[in-house]
This record gives C-alpha cells, structure tokens and sequence, in this order.
C-alpha cells in the first residue's frame, strides 16, 4: 500500500515540466522561510532591542526627513 508521500509523488510527476519547477520552487522556499508566529516573534524582539538600546544611550534616533534624504543621496 503507497504511503501519501508516494501518491503524492505520483500525481506530481504527472504534471508538466514547469508546474513541477513552480511547485519545487514553492517547496524549496517553504524549508527557508520562518513561520508567521517565528518572523512575528523575531521582530518583537528585534524591536524590544531597539528600544531597550535607545533606552540606554546605546543607539540614537535620526529623524525621518533625515533617512529620506540621507536614502535618496546613497541611490543618487
């Protein structure tokens, strides 16, 4: 009795050769990419860092019109 990998396996390479390279892709990618509640997670944290360097003295803030242009200059 096939497993459902190998039915799987089965009706994939029924399909043409790009559907099979477009559903690689998408499974390739799928092994690389966090989950939602992982990249949620990592940008809460990523923030709480942030903040707690601004806190302490560690990092300054840059208003936004001077990102802009400092942006703009570096594509310029």
């Amino acid at each position: 009795m096939k497993t459902n990998i190998e039915k799987l396996e089965t009706e994939v390479m029924k399909l043409n050769i790009e559907a099979r390279a477009r559903l690689a892709e998408k499974l390739i990618l799928s092994l690389d990419a966090p989950s939602e509640e992982e990249n949620l997670r990592l940008w809460v944290a990523e923030a709480e860092r942030r903040l707690r360097d601004l806190r302490e003295g560690k990092a300054k803030e840059i208003p936004a019109k001077e990102v802009l242009r400092r942006a703009r200059a570096a594509i310029s």
